[in-house]
């Protein structure tokens, strides 16, 4: 989505506030953006058209109903768009303000200090482009029909993206993504084009069942290219969580391909709050078998920091949204420090994910020895004979540069 597309809503007690913002979006070229100097009265405004904002920019500290209330009342309208603050905050505010934000199921994309500067906007609107949720909303999806055709004519085809350990340079695990490949059509159509349309006519089931046996089966070409250890990473839908026979049936398709459960991640995103006892459940029992159990996206869901030492994950994948600029974004800063720090005492492995900029790379190298690296700029997603070229190219850098 290009920045001049975003709509955008504004609130703040302060006329001065309002009128520097609405210039600076002027500036950039967004036309829709709407200004409120009262959280009720912004509050009504996204009541009666929940869908109308890409985001809204809020102050903390407002008569009335102050800046947290309104958070807490837009994760209540099940307000899709990402939220910033316009607010100095230390470390602990940010802390607090994430978790109580994800507590109320929204999503705080991040927050810029006054005096406002059209680069620090410019920079939460990049960031905001790269939130899951609202690139969805603009999505064309395949018909049912359409991806039953591809179900049957075999074409959910596996590509690969592996994660980089930037401390010893190995690949400690690739993940499965999941693409339509026609012999017919010129592209390749991506998950986020059918996952949705996937759960909402129940083939995921069908898909993921289908993508795997092919991604374990090629997993052992993989395994031959190197001579350390590597895991298959694997997406789960939350809904198959619902499934208590899940794990039996993944375990047999590994039992088929010769592979042990503890070769494979289970990566599961939330695109809603897990806490129902049967996906629990699912997850205890997965974990029991030996799988090891990946929180995806972190950063566009509702699980906060401190659940994450209840919950039985073995890895936490830092979302794009996160990374995007984190050189310069002292929110994500913040939150990634935290995450790092809860990390290294429950023993999770991290991962960054998105990395596509060489400031990021440069900026996360801080972490390189408790920090996995995934990305276009390390590689883009392959299939499986273009990921064994990457592999022979990245063991050949790693050679000659020891």
């Amino acid at each position: 989505m290009s920045l001049a597309k975003n709509r955008i809503m504004v609130v703040d007690d302060s006329p001065a506030i309002l009128v520097v913002m609405q210039a600076i979006m002027t500036e950039l070229g967004i036309e829709h953006v709407t200004t409120c100097s009262s959280a009720i009265n912004a509050l009504e405004k996204v009541r009666q058209t929940p869908h109308q904002f890409d985001a809204v920019f809020t102050d903390l500290n407002m008569p009335e109903m102050d800046g947290m209330e309104f958070i807490h009342k837009l994760g209540e309208l099940k307000f899709s768009g990402g939220i910033i603050i316009i607010s100095e905050m230390n470390e602990k505010i940010i802390d607090l303000a994430t978790n109580l934000a994800r507590q109320s199921n929204a999503h705080l994309i991040g927050n810029i200090t006054k005096p406002i500067q059209l680069i620090d906007v410019e920079r939460m609107l990049k960031k905001m482009s790269t939130y899951t949720t609202v690139k969805r909303n603009s999505i064309e999806k395949v018909t049912e029909g359409q991806l039953l055709h591809a179900i049957s004519h075999n074409e959910i085809t596996p590509y690969y993206q592996p994660k980089v350990n930037r401390g010893d340079k190995k690949i400690k695990s690739v993940e499965v993504l999941a693409r339509i490949v026609s012999k017919s059509a010129t592209k390749v159509i991506l998950p986020d084009h059918f996952i949705g349309v996937a759960e909402d006519t129940d083939l995921i089931n069908i898909i993921t069942f289908q993508l795997f046996e092919k991604a374990t089966n090629e997993f052992k070409a993989i395994k031959s290219e190197l001579n350390y250890p590597i895991k298959l990473a694997f997406n789960l839908s939350p809904v198959q969580l619902n499934d208590l026979s899940c794990p039996d049936k993944l375990a047999l398709i590994l039992e088929i391909n010769r592979l042990k459960p503890s070769d494979i991640i289970l990566e599961i995103t939330e695109n809603q709050p897990m806490n129902q006892s049967i996906q629990l459940e699912t997850m205890n029992r997965l974990r029991i078998r030996g799988f090891d159990i990946s929180l995806d996206d972190f950063g566009t869901g509702f699980t906060n920091i401190q659940q994450l030492k209840s919950l039985p994950f073995t890895e936490i994948k830092i979302d794009r949204s996160l990374i995007t600029h984190v050189e310069s974004d002292r929110f994500s800063q913040v939150l990634i420090d935290s995450l790092i720090d809860i990390a290294q005492n429950q023993q999770l492995d991290i991962v960054a994910e998105g990395i596509e900029r060489i400031e990021e790379l440069q900026y996360l190298d801080r972490y390189k020895h408790s920090l996995l690296m995934q990305g276009f700029l390390i590689s883009k997603p392959k299939p499986l004979d273009e990921l064994i070229s990457w592999i022979h190219s990245w063991q050949r850098m790693i050679n000659s540069n020891p």
